[in-house]
């Protein structure tokens, strides 16, 4: 038995997808499934084509908050390929704890007029990480030594970059919203 959902942000998620028009049967069941009964306390849906050679692809990134958990859906288009001999699409959820998120990093792209253009929401968890390596070295511009490696060691599990021209200062405000949401959740003080 299929529970129904209340007017609010839990609907709102719901009809923006409807709206994208980009398989919103899909994306609405891989989100569905995903979200368990929990109900949304915010979400950011981002539909995106990309141009690939003489072809348009298009992809949709579905972010959600729940008490408990962010809530990633994925969908993307395929070209034919070995496995399927037609055009498919697919979509891939991810479920993590709020309390597994480690890191929340915003990023603000604001012209000299003050305008906010773009922001940057980073969500780290530990699951995927970038090590950058260079050659250590030491002060003594005669030294020749070999000083190992030094680098740094960053969480990049998820980003999602929205701009002002491309989809909107609502957007935008939304994903700064998402993200202000998401931190104090972190932080204990939701």
């Amino acid at each position: 038995m299929r529970r129904e959902r209340p007017a609010g942000p839990s609907s709102d998620v719901f009809t923006e997808i409807a709206r994208s028009g980009y398989y919103p049967d899909i994306v609405t069941a891989g989100l569905r499934d995903a979200l368990a009964g929990e109900d949304v306390l915010a979400h950011v849906v981002h539909h995106e084509p990309t141009f690939e050679r003489d072809e348009i692809r298009r992809h949709m990134t579905v972010l959600v908050m729940t008490p408990s958990r962010v809530v990633l859906v994925h969908t993307d288009e395929h070209p034919p390929d070995d496995l399927l001999p037609k055009p498919y699409t697919s979509t891939t959820s991810e479920a993590v704890s709020i309390h597994r998120i480690r890191s929340v990093v915003v990023t603000r792209m604001v012209a000299t007029s003050g305008k906010l253009e773009e922001a940057v929401v980073t969500i780290g968890w530990g699951a995927v990480s970038h090590l950058d390596l260079e050659p250590a070295q030491c002060s003594d511009p005669d030294c020749d030594a070999d000083h190992g490696y030094t680098g740094n060691l960053t969480g990049d599990d998820f980003s999602l970059r929205l701009s002002s021209a491309a989809d909107g200062g609502a957007a935008v405000e939304r994903l700064l919203e998402f993200a202000r949401r998401l931190s104090a959740a972190t932080s204990g003080t939701a």
